[in-house]
């Protein structure tokens, strides 16, 4: 009986080796090799100039008659993503620009988990406006506007060509991030 009992134990130790549990793995996301971040001037025959990052592509838009208009897409290249950039001749009073941008940022705010804020405030160039940060599963995680306060406005909104996800863009998010930084610190009126 007690060589039975030492034979099950034995059989019963070398049973439960580390060797075959399987532990199931997180979901993974692929890894972005993004370049390092260089800029080259973009000047609109709009009126306005900014650094943007090399791998933006600048696109002219189109109005129904075909004719180019001073709206903009900005193709994000490797981030699979589009700026849709527009510029405005004020003809209300900036107040009107202001809280029309501040309400689509509003609009997030039921995804939103996070909402910070950048000013931009350039004196010398006649700049100012805001880059509105958007953190959580929103649709737009970058929004901002520029104006010279008396006659001119652009604004600026970010789109993914992807189902929102927080965590898995975060890298895209924070490389992003300093491309609009620099698009926004170096945007001039011409």
């Amino acid at each position: 009986m007690k060589l039975l009992l030492l034979i099950l134990l034995v059989v019963g130790l070398f049973a439960c080796s580390n060797d075959d549990i399987l532990i199931p793995k997180p979901p993974t996301y692929l890894r972005l090799n993004l370049p390092k971040h260089t800029y080259a001037l973009y000047a609109s025959d709009c009126g306005f100039s900014f650094n943007a990052a090399n791998l933006f592509k600048v696109k002219d838009v189109y109005d129904q008659k075909g004719i180019k208009t001073c709206h903009k897409d900005i193709d994000l290249g490797p981030l699979n993503g589009v700026i849709h950039f527009s510029f405005i001749a004020m003809k209300e009073p900036l107040a009107t620009y202001v809280n029309f941008a501040n309400d689509k940022v509003d609009e997030h705010k039921v995804k939103a988990t996070a909402i910070n804020d950048t000013q931009i405030i350039d004196k010398k160039n006649k700049v100012y406006g805001v880059l509105f940060e958007l953190q959580g599963d929103v649709a737009s995680p970058f929004q901002f506007y520029l104006t010279d306060s008396v006659s001119k406005f652009v604004s600026g909104v970010v789109y993914f060509n992807c189902k929102p996800n927080y965590d898995s863009l975060k890298p895209s998010l924070d490389y992003l991030k300093n491309d609009l930084l620099k698009l926004a610190n170096s945007f001039k009126w011409n």
